[in-house]
């Protein structure tokens, strides 16, 4: 069962401080995630773009902020709320509370409108143009723009792929050489990997000194194909390949995708080969930033608590 989206989440926090009296966060959230039948797995699942920050705590947190502009719950303090007049009013009238009921509230509206600086906030205003499709139902702001950022990363992953699709095979070879140092192994020296080319039965596209100093050699195939799957006769060659350098490591890359058959055998032999499909080349080369360049970083900040600490 799913983690309740954060509109979920007001109703029980009204009703849970309906004494008037200031409660803090902290407290309140094991009781309102008794009420939702929330397990304690899905209490410490943790959002996607900040894996100190639990889903729970970031739905209640909007949740509150949401109540707090829509001035149905004050913060007198940093981290407690308590109802107000127009919060015990919604309770009385409202069986429900969420954003269809708080947006009549001139004070919630403006608080969701989005900035009217468009040179500042074009990617804020995407990210609000797919809350209001979703009528703010399922997801929270920190919420939609991991979605956003998801399905941008995924696109581009599709559009990277063609492109080296469309490279020639020397530059592919180079490629993964230049991934494999992308990713930390030989260290920083430009020596510690070269793209090469043996006559050996399943060949060697491609060598990685390991270590900094060259202690251990990692032994490279690619593989630049535009749909063809690739089995276990080609893999079992270049296992046979790695036995003609007495070597013990090898990473296979393609763009296409490995069948089986070919996973389950790596599975099976004494020696290392590790296998990376297009997806997950493409997916590399974007988090070690390989043909890839940044276009815009939006800033998402927050209080500093540490600031305002006068103790």
């Amino acid at each position: 069962m799913p983690i309740p989206s954060y509109q979920t989440f007001m109703h029980p926090l009204i009703a849970l401080i309906e004494d008037g009296e200031p409660h803090t966060l902290s407290s309140l959230k094991p009781r309102i995630c008794l009420q939702l039948n929330i397990s304690e797995a899905e209490q410490a699942q943790a959002i996607a773009s900040n894996n100190k920050r639990t889903v729970v705590a970031n739905r209640l947190g909007w949740a509150r902020t949401y109540l707090h502009k829509a001035g149905l719950l004050s913060i007198p303090v940093n981290g407690s709320v308590q109802i107000t007049e127009r919060g015990r009013a919604a309770l009385q009238q409202c069986p429900r509370i969420n954003n269809a009921y708080l947006k009549q509230f001139p004070e919630f509206v403006e608080f969701i409108r989005p900035p009217k600086d468009k040179d500042d906030s074009q990617a804020l205003n995407t990210v609000s143009s797919q809350a209001d499709s979703l009528d703010y139902d399922e997801s929270t702001p920190e919420e939609l723009l991991d979605k956003a950022a998801g399905e941008l990363k995924r696109t581009l992953s599709s559009d990277l792929l063609d492109q080296v699709k469309q490279a020639s095979p020397s530059f592919f070879e180079q490629l993964v050489v230049d991934l494999m140092l992308a990713m930390g192994y030989g260290g920083s020296r430009k020596e510690a990997g070269q793209a090469t080319q043996y006559t050996s039965d399943g060949g060697i596209d491609g060598i990685i000194n390991e270590d900094p100093l060259g202690l251990d050699t990692i032994y490279l195939q690619a593989k630049r194909y535009a749909d063809k799957t690739v089995g276990r006769p080609e893999v079992q060659a270049f296992a046979g390949a790695l036995d003609m350098q007495r070597a013990k490591k090898g990473v296979f890359i393609t763009t296409s995708k490995f069948s089986a058959d070919a996973v389950e055998f790596v599975s099976l032999i004494e020696k290392r080969i590790v296998l990376i499909d297009g997806e997950n080349l493409t997916n590399l080369m974007i988090d070690h930033n390989l043909g890839v360049a940044t276009k815009r970083v939006v800033a998402i900040k927050s209080i500093d608590s540490d600031y305002f600490n006068e103790d």
